[in-house]
Formats: C-alpha cells, sequence, structure tokens
C-alpha cells in the first residue's frame, strides 16, 4: 500500500482533513477538480496530533472547527462591507444581461455517496460477525480435537498395557516350554 500523507484546506470555517496517497487522491476525496495545491489553498499537514484521525481513516474527510465561536463571530465583521455595497450597485447598474452564477446550480446530490458508505459499513460489520463466528467454530473444532486426541491417547495407553502383559506372558510361556 502506498505511503499515505495528510492534507489540510479550509472549508468555511472548518478545516477538511484527508489521509491520501497523493495530492489528486486528496483533492478526489474533498469532491474538487481545482488544484487547490497550486493556489495555496491546501496543504500537506505534519503535526501528529492533527494527523491522527484522519490516518485512522484513509480516503474520509475529517473535518475539525478552527477557532471558537467568538473568534468565528469577530472574522465576520471583517468582511469588506464597501466593497461588496459597491459591486451590488455596479451589477444593477449593468446593462449587460445577467450572467446567471455558479451558485444558483443546486448542490450536487451526495445520496449515491451516502448510500455506497453505507454498504461498505455494512459489508465491514457482516464481515467482522463472520470472522467472529469463525473464530468461535475454530475455538470449538480445537475443543472437539483436544478431546478426540485424548480418548484416542488413552485407548493406546490401554492396548499398549493389554499388549505389553500378552507379551510377557508369551515370553514366560515360552521360557517354560521344553520341545
Amino acid at each position: 500500500m502506498a505511503k499515505l500523507k495528510v492534507y489540510r484546506t479550509a472549508v468555511g470555517f472548518r478545516d477538511a482533513y484527508v489521509a491520501a496517497p497523493g495530492q489528486a487522491a486528496a483533492l478526489r476525496a474533498w469532491g474538487t477538480e481545482k488544484n487547490l495545491f497550486s493556489r495555496g489553498m491546501a496543504e500537506v499537514v505534519t503535526d501528529a496530533a492533527l494527523m491522527e484521525e484522519p490516518l485512522s481513516k484513509p480516503g474520509d474527510v475529517v473535518y475539525r472547527t478552527r477557532g471558537n465561536l467568538k473568534e468565528q463571530v469577530a472574522a465576520l465583521g471583517k468582511l469588506p462591507r464597501q466593497k461588496a455595497r459597491k459591486e451590488a450597485e455596479r451589477n444593477k447598474a449593468s446593462d449587460s444581461p445577467k450572467q446567471p452564477s455558479k451558485r444558483s446550480r443546486p448542490k450536487p446530490s451526495r445520496a449515491k455517496l451516502d448510500d455506497a458508505e453505507r454498504a461498505i459499513g455494512t459489508l465491514e460489520e457482516q464481515r467482522a460477525q463472520a470472522e467472529a463466528d469463525m473464530r468461535q467454530r475454530e475455538r470449538a473444532l480445537a475443543a472437539q480435537r483436544a478431546a478426540m486426541d485424548a480418548r484416542f491417547a488413552k485407548a493406546m495407553d490401554q492396548l499398549k498395557a493389554s499388549e505389553r502383559k500378552a507379551r510377557e506372558a508369551y515370553e514366560e510361556a515360552l521360557r517354560q516350554w521344553e520341545p
């Protein structure tokens, strides 16, 4: 298996972490085709504490909130309000027909991905149960084998004792027999 690295990108007030073999795999896990790494919007994580959870779930995106509520509200207050107002006025004054924004498209459905993840989880649970059942049957077979070995060992000891007595009796009879 390829060595995994942990990558991080910002998503709103959260960071999205993923353990992947390369940048392309991380971008696929985040669901983007844009190279966030070349734009400086994604990076490799080297902090062991931040790497622990993503490495335990390779390929899964792990989200962590950045800052507390107070820090997040303060960051909202710093948005450039004047720039937003000027842009809105410019859009109203424009005579050209308005292009549909990319944001007006509906958000892609995650239903198939959720179904696939659920199916994987169900299969993993079924495999774990099957392995537990198999281990239980193996223990039962090992106990049966031990009982069988003990039974045959006891029977063999009895037969060997019987053979030894018969041999001794035969040898004694041969010594007393004179042709």
